[in-house]
């Protein structure tokens, strides 16, 4: 299979990478800037194209003859609530380009899109939503997402491409330095005191959220690129896989994998946010996922081993 990767240098756009060619899919990753410390473990094995997701004809020329396209291209959730114009250029006009050059392509392109729990919210909004909880996001990020949703459902049911939307847990533990997402802390939390760092968290300990581990959204999303189309139902959007938990509890998890590999933690202070804890505190702290298990996504069973994953990958 021939994947177009948008956005593929980043964090998850690397993972799918790694496991397509480990499977022998031929990859191309799509991003703004080739990344000055090259592809690492990708570079030989993927083609890489530098480029602006919103440029319709260049977009269009990359994903020309391709077979899926995975689609995660995207200003984060506090970079779009701070500038919603450019939010709405590249996730919205970027996000229509990649449509629109995958429908050209043929009704065959297979399109996967990763939403996020953040398209959800409101005083309304139950603990745990499922696949039938209606968005009411309330940040502009949520809203791109939700808006793409409804795309690719759309012009899934017309025929015109083959889309399938993984909505994403907060993914941890992303590696490397934070960013502006507004869930960064969730990895930040257990990341920096791992490598030695002061982490500053914005939230509060008591906070919940609903989290996954990179390995098992990775592999989530590898099976709904996978799945037969018709396995979808009408309805393309999928929650994945995810497990609730207290920052509180995130901090035990760390120090108790910590204790067990003799790695001394750097400090954790609190530097309150309110912009961060608005946002974040407007997401759900569950996502019903019995649809995505029937298609194979697989499931996290606790916090440790997605910790004890990242110590064995990244250190």
């Amino acid at each position: 299979m021939k994947i177009v990767i948008t956005g593929g240098t980043g964090f998850l756009g690397r993972l799918i990478a790694e496991r397509a060619l480990d499977r022998g899919d031929s990859v191309t990753l799509f991003d703004i800037a080739i990344p000055p410390d090259g592809l690492g473990a990708l570079e030989g094995r993927a083609e890489m194209i530098a480029g602006d997701i919103a440029d319709t004809e260049m977009v269009a020329r990359v994903i020309e003859k391709s077979d899926a396209v995975v689609h995660l291209a995207s200003m984060v959730s506090a970079g779009s609530e701070a500038d919603f114009d450019a939010a709405m250029r590249v996730n919205i006009d970027g996000g229509r380009a990649v449509l629109e050059a995958a429908r050209a392509n043929g009704p065959h392109t297979k399109v996967l899109f990763t939403s996020s729990l953040a398209i959800f919210g409101s005083k309304a909004m139950p603990a745990c939503v499922d696949g039938m909880t209606r968005p009411v996001p309330q940040n502009t990020y949520g809203m791109t997402k939700a808006v793409m949703e409804l795309l690719i459902n759309d012009m899934s049911r017309k025929g015109f491409i083959d889309g399938r939307v993984g909505r994403l847990p907060t993914v941890i533990v992303r590696p490397g330095k934070p960013n502006t997402a507004a869930s960064s802390f969730a990895s930040g939390v257990i990341r920096e005191p791992l490598t030695g760092d002061v982490c500053k968290l914005p939230v509060a300990r008591e906070m919940q959220l609903c989290v996954g581990g990179y390995r098992t959204c990775a592999d989530g999303l590898m099976a709904l690129l996978d799945a037969p189309a018709e396995d979808f139902g009408d309805d393309r959007v999928v929650n994945l896989p995810n497990i609730t938990t207290s920052v509180n509890e995130m901090i035990a998890a760390t120090e108790a994998v910590a204790d067990r590999h003799g790695i001394s933690l750097g400090a954790i202070e609190d530097a309150p946010d309110d912009t961060i804890r608005a946002i974040v505190g407007s997401w759900p702290i569950a996502l019903e996922a019995s649809k995505a298990i029937a298609l194979g996504c697989p499931q996290d069973s606790d916090l440790e081993t997605i910790i004890e994953a990242f110590v064995e990958d990244y250190f």
